[in-house]
């Protein structure tokens, strides 16, 4: 399938973004019920225009709802109602609720703290952006999603600990379209591209988490990162005889740690949640038994003492070269870089002076 058939479309976090941004313009009297549609910033600093599906008052406070549009990605929440109903608070803060269908965080490991709404931190910027463009007062926001906890029944929240809905999502405010062939059409349009533009030394990351990172922690250009998505075996495959010198794979122990187990299609519909195999893993290395009631590889390593954390990421680090340089063959050699879900480094193998 070509690139150009696949629309993309927008993220429960835009839609929540929008939605309250909305709510706060009605809320502050600068616009109307009557109000249609928007303008949002997404994390690019892209405006974009959203549609309202409706707007409604209920004593002090204003509800705004936005049909979540998914392009042409088979997305649970496609055609979803994603509200934001705002009322003011007496300080100026910006609160968060979990209203129906928006899921509560109940155990730790993921990007947001226990006990509280299952709302991501890049959905959080853009809705505190949003509403601060609107006003400086504060505000309680409590995003709702009509039928999300039928929804959520698709999706693997109830197994990373998110109770009672749907999660609000979202790195680059876009959803991009999942298509096996697409995306690996884009992959080797990337590698290409680095060929062409004489890097040598290439940093392969799986999407946002890991390109963040490798640009915290490494003296590169942008050039030389290239986003793999899922597809580590397609992209390791076409690194052969195209010049590059070394490559340098950063990310997340839950995407990468599927490489070591063997699993080189990382998408969750085609590999299993690398948890069980990191614990599995971690055990060998530690010398001792890991319990096996982690839901996620971040719960996992946060559970660990430092030290021990540091020789199990160091070996999974390690583990991964192994599995990425069979795939590869003898060259280019692999380096790895491991990094949390706040982009701290947990572990590296390899050398990494040619991106330090």
């Amino acid at each position: 399938m070509s690139l150009n058939k696949l629309k993309n479309g927008y993220t429960t976090g835009t839609c929540a973004a929008a939605a309250a941004k909305a709510a706060a313009m009605v809320l502050t009297g600068k616009a109307m019920m009557d109000l249609t549609e928007v303008t949002i910033r997404l994390p690019d600093d892209e405006v974009i225009a959203m549609p309202l599906a409706h707007v409604r008052q209920e004593g002090a406070a204003v509800t705004v709802a936005v049909t979540k549009d998914a392009g042409d990605d088979p997305d649970a929440t496609h055609g979803a109602l994603v509200q934001a109903t705002l009322h003011f608070r007496p300080d100026d803060e910006i609160t968060f609720v979990a209203g129906e269908g928006v899921g509560t965080v109940t155990r730790p490991g993921l990007a947001v703290a226990v006990g509280e709404p299952a709302i991501n931190p890049v959905p959080r910027r853009m809705i505190r952006a949003a509403v601060r463009e609107v006003t400086d007062r504060g505000v309680q926001v409590e995003l709702a999603i009509p039928g999300g906890l039928d929804l959520a029944q698709k999706t693997f929240n109830e197994r990373l600990g998110i109770r009672g809905g749907l999660s609000i999502l979202g790195t680059s405010g876009r959803v991009r379209p999942f298509s096996h062939a697409a995306v690996q059409a884009t992959v080797a349009c990337a590698l290409d591209v680095a060929q062409a533009g004489g890097i040598r030394q290439l940093v392969l990351v799986p999407g946002r988490i890991g390109a963040r990172a490798a640009q915290r922690h490494l003296r590169i250009v942008t050039e030389q990162i290239v986003e793999v998505s899922n597809e580590w075996g397609f992209a390791l495959e076409k690194l052969s005889g195209r010049g590059f010198e070394q490559v340098l794979l950063v990310g997340h122990p839950g995407k990468l740690a599927k490489l070591a187990a063997g699993n080189f299609e990382t998408h969750s519909s085609r590999s299993p949640n690398a948890t069980a195999y990191l614990t599995r893993f971690g055990a060998e290395v530690l010398g001792r038994r890991l319990p096996d009631d982690y839901l996620t590889t971040e719960a996992l390593m946060l559970a660990l003492q430092s030290g021990e954390r540091s020789r199990l990421a160091a070996a999974l680090a390690r583990k991964i070269s192994d599995a990425a340089q069979a795939r590869i063959g003898l060259h280019p050699p692999v380096s790895v870089l491991l990094v949390n879900l706040q982009g701290d480094e947990l572990g590296t193998y390899g050398d990494l002076l040619p991106w330090r």
